[in-house]
């Protein structure tokens, strides 16, 4: 079983999934653009260096987990990036939500060094990856994929292959489509709760085990109710999701006319000041949007 891993990325989810990947036993060497950000995993067991090079050196898999595709294309394709770095026979992976036909052409290169290489995108939240629940949506051989599964178990509880290079990302701007329904049914329905007088604690205490239920209702609404506009997930990241699953949708014919209503709120919500909030944050610009009576 692989037991050292280079992973690129210690943001929110990167530093949540490191040290659950040191709980499980694996070896860790960490790289962030920022190397600050990264150095309180140290105390973990982590071992943080300077350079994307350092970090696939001498490993069995490398893990990207970073911001946006413009920064895939860089950590992979780089000349002293992932993919001219590691020695052949390492497995790669990329968790970013990123575009399908990027993962596709990270798989082919890869394939082209002597590397095998899965889009792995995860789902979950900054919750998820503390506390090693996230759903973790794989495309890539299906070797492979068996060789890392223990690695994905140490980050997840739901692990499952879609297909071939490219459909995790699929699967994932899958989710995102319903996130974005679910993120302004929720909005919504907090603003008019308190517009009706009702304890939002109470409602969502009560409604939570019905048909109404959803993760962003259990776990964003109470931090909207605490004023806690922190991210656990970006606003800035949530738009660059949904604008990767408007374009695919486009290429397959598909009206998705929720989605880009959501896209286009979640747009305004950042050009207000809010694009390293929280997605919870969409509460604000509804609440704003609201005359006061």
């Amino acid at each position: 079983m692989t037991k050292t891993i280079g992973f690129i990325g210690l943001g929110v989810m990167g530093q949540g999934m490191v040290r659950n990947l040191l709980k499980a036993g694996f070896s860790v060497k960490g790289y962030n653009r920022t190397k600050e950000k990264g150095l309180p995993l140290e105390q973990d067991g982590a071992v943080i260096v300077d350079t994307i090079q350092e970090a696939v050196t001498n490993v069995d898999v490398v893990i990207s987990i970073v911001g946006y595709p413009q920064d895939v294309e860089q950590i992979y394709f780089a000349e002293d990036g992932i993919l001219a770095s590691a020695k052949p026979g390492t497995i790669v992976i990329d968790m970013t939500t990123s575009s399908p036909a990027l993962a596709i052409q990270i798989a082919e290169k890869a394939a082209e060094k002597g590397l095998s290489a899965l889009d792995a995108p995860v789902t979950g939240g900054d919750l998820g990856a503390k506390n090693g629940t996230l759903a973790i949506l794989v495309g890539g051989d299906e070797e492979t994929f068996n060789k890392v599964k223990p690695l994905f178990e140490a980050m997840g509880t739901s692990i499952a292959r879609f297909g071939g290079p490219g459909q995790g990302q699929s699967a994932k701007l899958a989710n995102q489509i319903a996130i974005a329904g679910s993120m302004i049914g929720t909005a919504e329905m907090l603003l008019f709760v308190t517009k009706s007088g009702i304890d939002p604690t109470q409602f969502v205490a009560t409604i939570k085990s019905g048909s109404a239920g959803s993760w962003s209702l259990e776990n964003l609404i109470p931090r909207v109710i605490a004023e806690n506009y922190s991210p656990g997930f970006f606003v800035k990241h949530f738009i660059k999701d949904m604008n990767l699953a408007l374009e695919r949708a486009d290429e397959m014919g598909i009206s998705t006319p929720g989605l880009a209503l959501v896209k286009e709120l979640y747009e305004e919500l950042a050009a207000s000041g809010h694009a390293e909030s929280g997605t919870q944050a969409l509460y604000l610009l509804l609440k704003e949007k609201t005359p006061s009576r």
